[in-house]
């Protein structure tokens, strides 16, 4: 498993939409962009330092020729890739920004600690509208290009949907408080369904045709909580990318996990003792040819189109088995280490087909009625499938802030202590419905 040294702890990673390089956000403040090949050889593109004060959040545009960062200094940086210029926001929000995600062109999304949203126009580098439903820090984005809608999760315990067509400062729906802090969300089965990572471990279900008031499966398993959530290129073969999601724990593993029906495919990475903080998937045509005498260093950009110039009929097959493969599918999962840790994504799909041949089966579970789009019975749990020397429910190990950010003021949204609303009189107090919970044997993720 190829290991990028950042030489800080890393909040956030994102890749290039269209060629092979992936940018860092680090606790120092520093954005760094590396360039990779086929085998995970890499070079730093470039290194940028905006701020003094941590970034915390990334996000590219549709083309890749904008990088948009957030952090403790509470600005909006907005990066040319290409010529490396930065224009920055200064004060964008009153409190560190948290998280932020590009939208549509020239709309642009972020979250801060106290549970405010804003939506800004980028070509004019004005926000535009701010939402103040929550009143904890907002811990990811979930765009539904279908409806134009954003999907904001939070430490407050619930989730609220913004229609950026409309002109109203307020949610066109919230959810009921979940009684646990929601801190990742993604889409599946097309955008019908919606999966969020909570902080005690389990992913809730929500169905878009049922409205969003409630979830309507629960899906427990993990032991620790789901800090972040990623779904699969649709171009991946031989998997179903409608319904399976790489999950990231505080454990330190992450996971491939198919859903409805529900089975733990596998530890696609490990990170030991270190939860995992961000996880991001990233292909690209562009690769890098690099030199033999300083091979992972002098390397140069080229592009994925065969060299004419190329001499030998090997090289050419070579080129162009590559371009039939688009190129390498990396899953790019950042801890609280200094290293951005790149598997090889499909090699884990390949090597998982080959066990299930060979006869060893994939961890499963059975859902029960309701919402669930799966049929009855759980299948055993098959040990020779588990991954040696894991320890469920180990001490995770801190890490000392940097200088700048001091330990009284931590930069690390899940150790916040959850805010409690005020009390209401429980006489008019509502009955939360009930949810469909999945039936299991124990869970699916023993001894993970």
């Amino acid at each position: 498993m190829p290991e990028i040294p950042a030489g800080a702890q890393i909040f956030d990673v994102v890749f290039h939409p269209r060629f092979s390089t992936v940018y860092t956000g680090l606790l120092t403040g520093h954005i760094k962009a590396f360039s990779y090949d086929d085998q995970g050889n890499h070079k730093q593109a470039f290194s940028l330092r905006p701020s003094k004060k941590s970034c915390r959040g990334l996000a590219l545009d549709d083309d890749g020729s904008h990088l948009y960062a957030v952090g403790k200094s509470k600005a909006l940086n907005i990066i040319d890739t290409v010529t490396e210029g930065i224009d920055i926001v200064a004060k964008a929000h009153d409190s560190p920004i948290n998280r932020v995600k590009h939208l549509m062109p020239w709309i642009l999304a972020t979250g801060d600690d106290e549970g405010v949203i804003k939506l800004w126009d980028t070509r004019q580098k004005q926000c535009t509208r701010t939402y103040t439903q929550h009143f904890d820090y907002i811990s990811d984005f979930l765009w539904l290009q279908d409806k134009k809608q954003l999907v904001a999760t939070s430490g407050d315990g619930t989730l609220s949907i913004m229609d950026v067509r409309s002109k109203k400062p307020e949610p066109i729906a919230q959810s009921e408080d979940q009684e646990d802090e929601l801190l990742s969300i993604v889409a599946i089965k097309g955008g019908t369904k919606v999966v969020v990572g909570t902080q005690l471990g389990i992913l809730s279900i929500f169905n878009r045709s049922s409205g969003w008031g409630d979830c309507v499966d629960r899906v427990p398993g993990h032991p620790l909580s789901v800090d972040a959530l990623c779904t699969l290129p649709a171009l991946l073969p031989n998997v179903d990318t409608a319904s399976t999601i790489l999950t990231g724990s505080s454990d330190g593993y992450v996971r491939a996990v198919q859903i409805l029906p529900t089975k733990l495919l596998g530890v696609v990475a490990d990170h030991g003792e270190w939860p995992i903080e961000r996880i991001a998937i990233g292909g690209g045509e562009g690769q890098l040819t690099l030199d033999q005498e300083d091979e992972g260093t002098n390397a140069k950009p080229e592009k994925s189109k065969k060299d004419e110039s190329l001499e030998s009929d090997d090289e050419e097959a070579e080129v162009e088995e590559r371009q039939s493969q688009h190129g390498r599918w990396w899953v790019g999962s950042v801890g609280h280490e200094d290293v951005l840790r790149m598997t090889d994504l499909e090699g884990f799909f390949r090597d998982k087909e080959k066990d299930d041949e060979s006869g060893k089966r994939a961890l499963g579970m059975a859902v029960g009625e309701g919402d669930s789009d799966t049929g009855d019975g759980a299948s055993e749990k098959d040990p020779e499938n588990e991954p040696e020397g894991e320890a469920s429910g180990s001490v995770i190990p801190t890490q000392d802030s940097d200088g700048d950010d001091s330990a009284e003021d931590s930069d690390e949204p899940k150790v916040k202590k959850r805010k409690r609303k005020p009390e209401k009189d429980p006489l008019t107090v509502k009955k939360k419905k009930g949810k469909n919970s999945v039936a299991v044997e124990g869970t699916f993720f023993d001894d993970l």
